[in-house]
This record gives structure tokens, C-alpha cells and sequence, in this order.
């Protein structure tokens, strides 16, 4: 029970020396990129720089002892916080205090419901995320991620977060750009860029920190010409309950709900990456909901916001060697050191450095590759992406999630209510049936036999188009049509509506002098066909194990064993 709740103790006791090596420069390395990411998603969530700090460190020290990846790190994600500050700002609260304690309890919510659908065994949602969903919401977040930092790159004062208004209000006082600002913006990009073209695990996050840090220190002419972060909070965070009241939790009810669901989905992809790569252990779902719930809930404690797994810190993580989560408790060591001793270092940190940092990492969110490749293969699935995209980018954050999950669901909708049915032909000299479509010159074609495959469950939101297209296909054929032979091979459900339109059918066709038969139901099939009746409907006779044994019957009369009788009837 202890090494399920607490999968430390499962791995721990296994830990080998050689692991160290590994684990140790991971774990500085991850560390170190912590410190300007940390701060620069407390900028896109709206919050002073040193919260960022604090969602690095509590959430990944309990996502050491509770997660059941052994590789995933933890902390502030530019994702959450960008649903962090579109939802925060929708509320319109009076001030910078009441922003700032409203974002630590939304960690404190998202943690809860994370922990109660863990315990609720609910891992299985993440699944209802497609990944048209996800891509056209990630790409999505990106530019709009990428839009609210342009406002410190060019050095302008903007107070909306939303997207279109931002480029507007950038545009409008392209005039006041600070110069200063975007020089250094510009360059703190292109020396990222170089670094990481000259080798990608070199720190070039950290590298353009420290420059900007000591050009300021001793270039800046004066404290206007650039903003900078400031003053940040030197030592640990302390113990501080959120505050919360009945009007916070309805207001924050619908987005803790979605950042619970949302950051979820964002870990297992990322968990079930890593672990299919490695093979060295399984992942949890339901167990990465309680971790991930227990981190937000005791983070919250110390003051962080909403914290998840980070993509980029992860990729960092595995390819540096990590193997368990010691590299994740090294790199907890780095930022509480840094708390301790090294922010006041920080103090002339450019605010343009870190929305350089922030628009360098959402670039590689950008993959423009799949949407062409679903406009290619998936024009249906292409929609969906693009709906999800706009949404998202046009609206909001929670809503684009809320559209993409919904227009994929109306899309499962409208695939199972108008499934794939094919007309069969028997091909020649063998006992295959194919459909007549794809092989029309190698089937046998009989005037008095029509086969059809329905490849769905039946049920009351596709039988009516299973019945108006098999009367399609009777209509097609001429005045000898004597059979009708229903392949139910892939059938796995009949309903009581489909049914009670089979039977209709039936009745319909004796009347006409056209025979109904049902060949290669399977048992979960049989049993409902047996106890609603529908067997005396149609007939003992005209049941069959195989679509072969029901076509050679209608062209000649073959006589049955007992065993095949019995086989095509069985039933519990």
C-alpha cells in the first residue's frame, strides 16, 4: 500500500551507484534552467518573478515521493500559467495582493480535484483529449503565449491579456518602443539561438540571465532605461494557508476544473513519451493524478501556483541521463539555494531577457507539420484541429479546450451514427467476402443474393441509416433478389431501438418474398438476439457461424449438422 501511494519506495531501495552520475547532472542541469523559467512563467501568469521560484520548488519536492514517472520534472509550465492569467484577469480583483493569493488557491483547487479524480480511479479522461485537440491548442497557446510577452520585448506598459487587443495596443504605441528593451530582447534571442546550435545542452537560458545581469549592472544609464524585475524576496517560502470563501471557489470553480483536466493530459503525454522511450518502468495514470494533486495541494502551502510537468525541463532531464528522482530533488537542492543566497543578483534581470527565454521556448511548441499532414490524410480531423486552434487563440484559453474536446466528441457523434457499410461479393475460387468496391472484377455477383456488412455496433443512432441504406442496395437490385444476408461479424451491440428496427425489417422483406439472414454473430450477440425474440423472428433456420455456410445455403439448399446448428444458435 506504501510503495503505491508512494512509488519512492519502490525504486529507491533498488537505487544503484551507477545511477549517481546521471542523476547529479540532471539534476543541476534541470536546476539551473528552472531559475529563469521559473520566473519568466510568473511574468506570463502575471505574478512577481519570485513565485515562480516557489512553483519550482515544493511542488517537484513532492512529485519526488508521490509521482509514478521516474523522470518527470516539475514545476511552472508556460501553459498553465498563460490559463492562469486569462482566467485571473477575466475576474477583474481589485488588486495585486488579492491576484496573487487568488493564484495560489487556484493551485490549492487544481490540487484537490486532481487528488479526488486519482482516488476516483479517473486517469482514463486524459483519453477523451484527441490529438488534433491538443496540437491545435498547443500551437494555439504558443502564439498567444508568445503575443504577451512581445509587451516586454518592446518595453511597453499593456494591461490586457487578451490576444487581439494585445496586438492592437502593441501597434497603437509602436511609437513608445524602448529601444533599449528590444535591443536586448533581440540579442538575448540570437545568443540563445547560437548557443544552442554550437551544443543543445549548454544553459543558454541561464547564460543570457547572467549577461543581461551584468550588462545592466554596469551599462544601465539610469533605472528608467530599462525595466528590469526588481527587488525579489530573498529565503524559503513560508507556511501561509490559501484564503478562501464560497464566492472564490464559484468563481474559480470552472478554470481549476479545466487546469486540473488540461495539466493532467500535458503530464501523461509527456510521462507516456518518456516511458515508452525507456521501458525501465510503467506510469500510473491514476497515481499521476494523486502526485500531481498532492504537489499543487502542498505547493499551494508555500505560496506557488498551479505546477505541472515541464516538456522542455523533462527532454532536458532524460537526455542529461537521469534515471529516478534523485535528478529531481537536485534540482530542488538548486533552487532553494538560489532562494537562500542568489536573489539579489536577480535584481537587474531585464524583463526582455526573460520574454526572449519565453518566445524562444513556445517557438518549438510551433509543429506546422501535422496540420498539413491532416489536410492531407484527415480533412475531418484537420476541422477539428483548426476549431480548437481559433478558438483558443480568438477566445480563450479554457473555452479553446472546452470547443476542441466538444467538436471531437459531435465528431465521434456523427462517424458512429453514419458508420462504414459495405456491399460483399464472394471472390472467386475462394471463400472470402470482400467488399464489391474494392474488388469488383474478382467477386462473384448473384442477382438474388445481396450481402451486407455493417462494421459498427447497432443502435438507435445509426440504425435508421443501417435501415436507409440497405433499402438503398434492395432498390439497386432487381426482381430476382430472393436473400438478404447480414454480415454481423463486427457487430459487438444491438440496442433495443436497433432492434425493434431489425425486426420491422424483416417483416417487411417476408412480405415481399425476400429472405433475411444473419451469419457470424458473435455470443454477446446471440444472447441478445435469443432473449429479446428476434430468433423466432427471423427464423432458427436462417442463423449462421459463417457468412460462407448462409450464401452457399441460398444457392442451394444444404442440410445443417446438428453441431452447426448448434454452434450458429448458442446462447447463455
Amino acid at each position: 500500500m506504501l510503495k503505491r501511494y508512494f512509488p519512492i519506495f519502490e525504486w529507491l531501495p533498488k537505487y544503484k551507484k551507477k545511477y549517481l552520475a546521471g542523476d547529479f547532472s540532471a539534476g543541476i542541469t534541470v536546476g539551473i534552467m528552472l531559475i529563469p523559467q521559473g520566473m519568466a512563467y510568473a511574468l506570463i501568469a502575471g505574478l512577481p518573478p519570485i513565485y515562480g521560484l516557489y512553483a519550482a520548488l515544493i511542488p517537484n519536492l513532492i512529485y519526488v515521493f508521490t509521482g509514478s514517472s521516474r523522470k518527470l520534472a516539475v514545476g511552472p509550465v508556460a501553459l498553465d500559467s498563460l490559463i492562469v492569467a486569462s482566467s485571473l484577469a477575466a475576474m477583474k480583483l481589485a488588486n495585486v495582493d488579492e491576484y496573487i493569493s487568488m493564484a495560489i488557491f487556484l493551485a490549492l483547487f487544481v490540487g484537490v480535484i486532481q487528488l479526488v479524480m486519482g482516488f476516483m480511479r479517473l486517469g482514463f479522461l486524459s483519453n477523451f483529449l484527441s490529438r488534433p485537440v491538443v496540437s491545435g491548442f498547443t500551437v494555439a497557446a504558443a502564439f498567444v503565449i508568445g503575443i504577451s510577452q512581445l509587451k516586454h520585448f518592446f518595453g511597453l506598459e499593456i494591461s490586457t491579456n487578451k490576444t487581439l487587443p494585445t496586438l492592437q495596443a502593441i501597434f497603437n504605441k509602436l511609437g513608445q518602443t524602448n529601444f533599449y528593451d528590444l535591443t536586448i530582447g533581440i540579442a538575448a534571442i540570437l545568443v540563445i539561438i547560437v548557443l544552442k546550435r554550437v551544443h543543445k545542452k549548454l544553459p543558454a537560458a541561464m547564460v543570457v540571465v547572467i549577461l543581461g545581469i551584468i550588462g545592466i549592472y554596469f551599462f544601465m544609464v539610469n533605472d528608467t532605461d530599462v525595466h528590469i524585475i526588481g527587488q525579489i524576496p530573498k529565503g524559503l517560502p513560508g507556511f501561509l494557508l490559501p484564503e478562501f470563501n464560497t464566492e472564490l471557489l464559484i468563481k474559480a470553480f470552472p478554470t481549476a476544473m479545466a487546469l486540473a483536466f488540461i495539466a493532467f493530459a500535458e503530464a501523461m503525454t509527456i510521462a507516456k513519451a518518456v516511458e515508452d522511450k525507456s521501458q525501465e518502468y510503467h506510469t500510473n495514470p491514476n497515481q499521476e493524478l494523486r502526485a500531481l494533486g498532492a504537489s499543487n495541494i502542498i505547493g499551494s502551502l508555500f505560496q506557488s501556483f498551479p505546477s505541472n510537468a515541464g516538456l522542455s525541463r523533462t527532454a532536458v532531464n532524460v537526455d542529461e541521463g537521469a534515471k529516478t528522482g534523485i535528478a529531481s530533488l537536485i534540482s530542488v537542492v538548486v533552487v532553494g539555494v538560489t532562494l537562500l543566497y542568489l536573489t539579489p543578483f536577480f535584481y537587474y534581470l531585464p524583463k526582455s531577457v526573460l520574454g526572449a527565454i519565453i518566445l524562444v521556448a513556445v517557438y518549438g511548441l510551433i509543429d506546422l507539420k501535422y496540420p498539413k499532414q491532416l489536410w492531407n490524410q484527415r480533412r475531418d480531423e484537420f476541422y477539428l484541429f483548426l476549431v480548437t486552434f481559433l478558438t483558443t487563440l480568438l477566445i480563450g484559453i479554457s473555452q479553446g479546450i472546452i470547443f476542441g474536446v466538444l467538436f471531437s466528441l459531435l465528431l465521434l457523434v456523427y462517424r458512429i451514427s453514419r458508420p462504414h457499410i459495405a456491399v460483399l461479393g464472394k471472390i472467386k475460387g475462394m471463400e472470402y467476402f470482400k467488399n464489391l468496391k474494392r474488388f469488383p472484377e474478382d467477386v462473384e455477383i448473384h442477382d438474388e443474393i445481396l450481402m451486407i456488412r455493417f462494421d459498427a455496433q447497432l443502435f438507435f443512432a445509426n440504425v435508421h441509416y443501417f435501415k436507409s441504406q440497405l433499402m438503398k442496395e434492395i432498390g439497386l437490385k432487381n426482381d430476382r433478389l430472393k436473400y438478404v444476408i447480414l454480415n454481423a461479424e463486427p457487430v459487438n451491440y444491438i440496442d433495443n431501438t436497433a432492434l425493434n428496427q431489425l425486426e420491422k425489417v424483416v417483416e417487411s422483406l417476408k412480405e415481399t418474398g425476400i429472405v433475411f439472414k444473419l451469419a457470424g454473430a458473435i455470443g454477446p450477440i446471440r444472447d441478445i438476439l435469443q432473449s429479446s425474440g428476434f430468433v423466432n423472428v427471423i427464423g432458427k433456420d436462417n442463423m449462421y457461424v459463417r457468412t460462407a455456410e448462409a450464401y452457399a445455403d441460398c444457392l442451394e439448399k444444404m442440410e445443417r449438422t446438428a453441431l452447426q446448428e448448434k454452434v450458429s444458435l448458442q446462447h447463455r
